[in-house]
């Protein structure tokens, strides 16, 4: 099985490499066109900001690149809100796989970003399965995806939000599943077994 890293100017690349390195998987880390369509399965992680991540996606031909992938395909974190539709991070346009808008939480009554354990609940995803309802899920982000018709995971911090959308092939989590402890690990198998 041949898995992808995408490449691109973001931060938890090594984390990320970590735990494949973990669970056994081999990996290549890359932007490289060909490489990531020929991927079995592809993992788009993400730690940043919206515009200058979604200018470097841009700059590669990598925005048009990672919606037309019919692989599965795993956004983590910055890579899951790239992947909606348009993000007030900047004002920033996104790919649009999911047809959602990415939001600010409203920091009148709470710290935002939001950082630290949360739990998710509303598991509805061949991602989750064997995970308990309410597992904890470590999030560090200001910004979260509305619910909506893809949200197969939900969260509360400020309001409800999307922990985790789904569509066809494309699966995203807003927390960091690679440093999640065991349910993110069992997250990352699961995906690797779809």
């Amino acid at each position: 099985m041949k898995t992808v890293i995408i490449k691109y100017n973001a931060g938890n690349v090594q984390s990320v490499m970590y735990a494949l390195d973990r669970i056994g998987v081999n990996y290549l880390w890359t932007d490289d066109e060909a490489e990531i369509r020929s991927a079995d399965k592809v993992i788009f992680p993400g730690v940043g900001e919206a515009s200058t991540a979604m200018a470097y996606l841009r700059e590669k031909g990598l925005d048009k690149v990672i919606p037309s992938l019919k692989q599965p395909v795993l956004g983590t974190c910055v890579g899951m809100q790239l992947m909606c539709k348009h993000s007030e991070e900047n004002d920033t346009t996104c790919m649009g796989i999911f047809d959602i808008n990415v939001k600010r939480f409203d920091s009148s009554n709470f710290k935002v970003p939001h950082v630290g354990w949360n739990n998710i609940y509303n598991l509805k995803s061949k991602l989750t399965e064997g995970l308990k309802e309410n597992a904890f899920m470590y999030f560090v982000h200001s910004y979260y995806a509305e619910i909506s018709a893809y949200t197969v995971a939900e969260c509360d911090y400020v309001q409800p939000f999307s922990a985790m959308l789904h569509k066809e092939n494309f699966y995203a989590a807003q927390f960091h599943t690679e440093i999640s402890g065991k349910e993110g690990q069992r997250i990352i198998e699961n995906f690797l077994k779809v």
